[in-house]
């Protein structure tokens, strides 16, 4: 597969059974076949995608040691902001030519959890930025709710399956800042390969160029969302759950050629994950004599403990 297949999240939701069933096979040939999906149809509006991009942009400027200022220590990144270098892909200890930031979930349902998940941070020099953040993250989360009944349709379970894992899960809204290029990188990528950590992502279309897509057959292809889709894209929580009947699929930022060094790029990735104790025990359907079990038995909070200490976010 040489590009990214494309779907519309109407078919899904249109009261046509045949087309919702259409919808549930294509997506599902595709998560296989590459591991990603261009999404259109979605409730993610596009003047809020600009206002979001706005914001961030507007972050990004600030001063350093006022972005300092929002970094947290301890909690492995996981909200506020975290500086240039500091992250790096699993198996890789040259830090990612980036900076970023991340809004997470606001509790109401779940108070219970409000002492494992880090708390959102408020940034006072934009009265907007938050707000703006929660609103974007609450429609990406609606649309990845819809995707992944989709989704358990697909793999014979029932439509709802996940809603109960999912149901203020810690789920981040990343806005990550490369940042223009000001000298020969040397073995160091905008994002070097990797596989996403969490259930599914879904990716607003970037400003700049640059991600690309390891296929089935070990060939890297471009895959950059049209304005009005969000690229969607398995990740290994969802790989471990279903014995990697749905692999999460190794992706990248390169790095510009040198004459468009001078330009930065941003982007805004939105990981779905579930609640802490999600069990990602691989389902039975997926396990047979020719597909033995892949993974042993974890819960989705350790998961994500395990994989925020190989990127160098937490210590052991």
């Amino acid at each position: 597969m040489t590009k990214i297949p494309q779907a519309d999240l109407k078919e899904f939701l249109s009261n046509d059974p045949d087309r919702k069933d259409a919808f549930v096979k294509h997506i599902g040939a595709s998560f296989k076949e590459i591991g990603f999906l261009a999404l259109k149809g979605h409730f993610l509006k596009n003047d809020l995608q600009l206002n979001l991009y706005r914001e961030i942009k507007a972050f990004f400027a600030l001063p350093l040691e006022v972005k300092e200022s929002y970094e947290i220590k301890g909690d492995g990144g996981q909200r506020g902001y975290t500086g240039f270098g500091k992250e790096h892909a699993e198996g890789n200890n040259i830090g990612d030519l980036k900076e970023f930031w991340h809004f997470g979930q606001n509790l109401n349902l779940h108070p219970q959890l409000k002492a494992i998940y880090p708390k959102n941070v408020l940034v006072k020099e934009l009265k907007n930025f938050n707000q703006t953040g929660n609103i974007v993250y609450k429609n990406l989360e609606k649309t990845a709710k819809v995707l992944l009944q989709a989704i358990a349709l697909y793999l014979n379970l029932e439509e709802n399956y996940f809603d109960q894992f999912i149901l203020e899960g810690n789920s981040i809204l990343r806005a990550i800042h490369y940042p223009p290029i000001n000298k020969s990188p040397k073995d160091a990528e905008r994002a070097a390969a990797h596989g996403d950590i969490n259930l599914i992502t879904l990716l607003m279309g970037s400003e700049g160029r640059g991600l690309e897509v390891l296929n089935r057959k070990n060939v890297w292809i471009s895959a950059e969302a049209a304005p009005n889709e969000l690229m969607i894209n398995i990740g290994d929580m969802l790989s471990r759950l279903t014995n990697n009947h749905l692999p999460s699929t190794i992706h990248r930022v390169i790095n510009p050629p040198k004459e468009e060094w001078g330009n930065a790029r941003y982007s805004l990735p939105f990981f779905m994950h579930p609640v802490p104790n999600m069990p990602l025990n691989c389902l039975p359907q997926t396990i047979d004599s020719k597909n033995p079990k892949l993974y042993e038995n974890i819960l989705a909070g350790d998961f994500l403990h395990q994989r925020l200490v190989a990127l160098g976010l937490f210590k052991k």
